[in-house]
């Protein structure tokens, strides 16, 4: 009997696979974009911006991604419950298990970009601290330093 879901559902992914997809940018910084010279020179964030976002994504975005999730397994339970026997129950079972596999990977990469927020300002800090210091011996020891 799930042959024909399976059928009907790879004819569906072949006419997706057909469609062309194009992206367009609403607009740029500036002229070259926000890294050209002459660009709007806003790259990055302060790190109190970074810890906003970061803060956003573990207050915000994880825990109701994963109420909405639960939710959705709740109505899809009930859904699947009630379609027993049938094909549909079957279509049905792999859209979950496809859902499922789709909000793993979604809060990973939260998980990921919290993360890497949380570390990118004090990296970059680090990194200003580093050259710095490479510049000190160097003006230290010119002999612009007297003029």
């Amino acid at each position: 009997m799930s042959v024909g879901f399976d059928h009907e559902w790879d004819q569906s992914r072949v006419g997706a696979a057909d469609q062309r997809v194009d992206m367009r940018l609403n607009g740029v910084d500036g002229p070259g974009g926000p890294l050209a010279p002459g660009g709007a020179g806003n790259f990055g964030s302060t790190p109190a911006e970074k810890r906003a976002a970061a803060n956003t994504i573990e207050t915000e975005l994880e825990p109701n991604t994963k109420k909405a999730t639960e939710h959705a397994d709740e109505a899809m339970n009930t859904a699947v419950a009630g379609f027993e026997g049938w094909d549909t129950a079957i279509g049905l079972k792999k859209v979950a298990d496809t859902w499922d596999k789709q909000v793993k990977n979604l809060m990973g990469r939260l998980s990921s970009e919290k993360g890497a927020l949380r570390s990118a300002s004090g990296l970059f800090v680090r990194n200003d601290i580093g050259l710095g210091d490479q510049f000190r011996p160097i003006g230290a020891q010119s002999k612009l330093n007297g003029l």
